[in-house]
C-alpha cells in the first residue's frame, strides 16, 4: 500500500510538472523521458548507473543477461544512426540500451512474475526509474525557475558572502591556477555525482537479492528527497550565482550583460546597497541552498558503514564537490553552509521516519529546520550587517552549522544498536 500511494503520489507531480512546464513552451520530465526511448540520452552514465539500481533484485545471471542486453541495444541504435548520419550532438552515443532493459523487466514483471517475485522487481524496476525521472524532474524544475523568477537576490547573498570572506572568489583563482587538468577532475566529479551515489547505492543494496527485500533506509531516499525540495526552494529564493551574476571567468561563459560587473573571480563584489536584479529566461536559479553540496554530503554520511574504499571515495567527493561548487563559480560560500543544514535535517527526518518518530529527532528536525530558515532569513535582510560585522557573522554561521552537525553526529550515535556487554564466566567452585 505504501508503495503504492508513493507510485500515485509521484506519477501526479509529474503529470502537473509536465502541464506546468508546457505552459512556459518546455517540454517536461514525462516528454523527455519518452524521448530518450528513441532519441540520443543526456546522460547515458546515468541511464546505466539506473540499470544498475534496478539489477539489485536480479540473480548474477540475470544482471550479465540484462548487461549484455544493453550493450546489444546499444550497438544497435548507434549503427543505425551511423547509417543514417544521425549522430547526437546534444546528448550521449550510448544509454539508450539501459533504458530499454528497466522497461523491458517492468513488462516481464506483470507478466511472467507473481506474488511477491512480482512486487520485488517492480520495486527494482521503480527505484531505477525513479533515479532517472529524479534528474528529468529536476531539470525541469530549474527550466521554470528561470522563466518564473525574473529577478534574481544574487546582490543579497554576495554581500552576505563577505562575512566568510567570499570563498568563492579564492577558490576560483586557486582553480585558475591548477589549470586546465585539475579543473577536468572538478568538473568530472561535479557532472558524474548521482553515478557516485548509485555506487554507495549498490554496497548498499548488495543482499537486496539474496533476502528479498530492500534495507528501511538507504541513500536513495535521501538523494530524491534533496532533489524534490531543493527546486522548491529555488523559487522561493531564487540565485543564479556568482560566474553568472558577476562575470564571465575562466570556466564558463557568464552573465553577459546580464552581469553586474566583470569580477569573478578577481575582484571580491565591492560593499554597496543589495537590490534585487533582473536577469535572463534561460538561467536557472539553482545555488541557494548548494543542492550538489548537499548531495555530496548524503554520499560522505551513507560511505562511513562501507569498506575503506567507499570511505575514502565519499571524502574524495565532498572534498572535491566543495572545490568544484566554488571554484567554478557556480556557489557562494553561504550557499554551503545552508546546504550543509539542509541535508543533515532531511536526513534526520529520513532516520526517524524509518526507526519511529522520538524526541532527539523531532527535536534535531525542528532544531535544522529552523536554523535553515534563520539562515535564509539573513542572507535577505541582514546582509549589509554580515558583511560590515565580518568578525562577529562569519564565526555565527559556522557555528550554526557546526551545531546541526553536532547534534546530528550525536543523535544518531544514540540511535546506533549497542553491541551487548560479553557475560563473565560463572566461577566454578573448588573441589576439595
Amino acid at each position: 500500500m505504501l508503495w503504492a500511494t508513493a507510485g500515485v503520489t509521484a506519477l501526479g507531480f509529474l503529470i502537473a510538472l509536465e502541464i506546468a512546464a508546457r505552459r512556459y513552451g518546455i517540454p517536461g520530465p514525462i516528454t523527455n523521458q519518452v524521448q530518450e526511448v528513441v532519441y540520443a540520452p543526456k546522460s547515458g552514465p546515468l541511464l546505466y548507473a539506473s540499470m544498475a539500481l534496478m539489477m539489485v533484485v536480479l540473480t548474477w545471471r540475470q544482471r550479465f543477461i540484462a548487461t549484455g542486453a544493453a550493450i546489444g541495444i546499444d550497438v544497435a541504435f548507434f549503427l543505425v544512426r551511423w547509417a543514417v548520419d544521425a549522430k547526437p550532438t546534444d546528448g550521449h552515443p550510448f544509454g539508450n540500451g539501459a533504458l530499454w532493459v528497466i522497461l523491458g523487466y517492468a513488462v516481464i514483471a506483470l507478466t511472467r512474475r507473481t506474488g511477491q517475485e512480482r512486487v520485488l522487481l517492480l520495486k527494482g524496476v521503480g527505484l531505477g526509474l525513479l533515479l532517472v525521472t529524479g534528474r528529468k524532474t529536476g531539470d525541469t524544475w530549474l527550466l521554470i525557475t528561470s522563466k518564473t523568477r525574473p529577478t534574481v537576490l544574487d546582490q543579497y547573498v554576495a554581500t552576505a558572502d563577505h562575512a566568510l570572506g567570499n570563498p568563492s572568489w579564492l577558490a576560483g583563482r586557486i582553480v585558475e591556477a591548477a589549470g586546465p587538468t585539475g579543473a577536468h577532475v572538478l568538473d568530472l566529479v561535479y557532472g558524474q555525482i548521482a553515478v557516485a551515489g548509485v555506487i554507495i547505492a549498490l554496497y548498499q543494496l548488495r543482499n537486496v537479492a539474496v533476502e528479498r527485500r530492500f534495507p528501511r533506509h538507504h541513500l536513495v531516499r535521501t538523494f530524491l528527497t534533496i532533489g524534490l525540495l531543493g527546486p522548491g526552494i529555488y523559487m522561493l529564493f531564487p540565485v543564479v550565482g556568482p560566474i553568472y551574476a558577476y562575470g564571465t571567468g575562466a570556466f564558463g561563459t557568464g552573465g553577459g550583460h546580464w552581469a553586474v560587473a566583470n569580477l569573478w573571480p578577481d575582484i571580491p563584489p565591492p560593499l554597496m546597497t543589495p537590490h534585487q536584479m533582473p536577469y535572463d529566461e534561460i538561467t536557472p536559479r539553482n545555488c541557494m541552498p548548494s543542492l550538489h553540496t548537499a548531495w555530496a554530503i548524503a554520499i560522505f554520511i551513507h560511505s562511513r558503514k562501507g569498506p575503506r574504499i567507499l570511505q575514502f571515495a565519499g571524502v574524495f567527493w565532498l572534498v572535491a564537490t566543495l572545490a568544484a561548487t566554488l571554484g567554478f563559480g557556480y556557489h557562494y560560500g553561504v550557499d554551503l553552509v545552508a546546504g550543509v543544514v539542509f541535508t543533515l535535517t532531511i536526513e534526520t527526518a529520513l532516520r526517524s521516519l524509518e526507526r519511529g518518530w522520538g524526541r532527539s529527532g523531532i527535536q534535531l528536525v525542528a532544531y535544522g529546520t529552523t536554523v535553515f530558515v534563520a539562515l535564509l532569513v539573513s542572507y535577505r535582510y541582514l546582509s549589509m550587517e554580515m558583511a560590515e560585522h565580518p568578525w562577529v557573522f562569519g564565526p555565527l554561521l559556522i557555528l550554526a552549522m557546526t551545531s546541526v552537525v553536532h547534534g546530528y553526529v550525536r543523535t544518531t550515535r544514540l540511535w546506533e544498536p549497542k553491541a551487548p556487554a560479553a557475560r563473565r564466566p560463572e566461577a566454578q567452585p573448588e573441589l576439595v
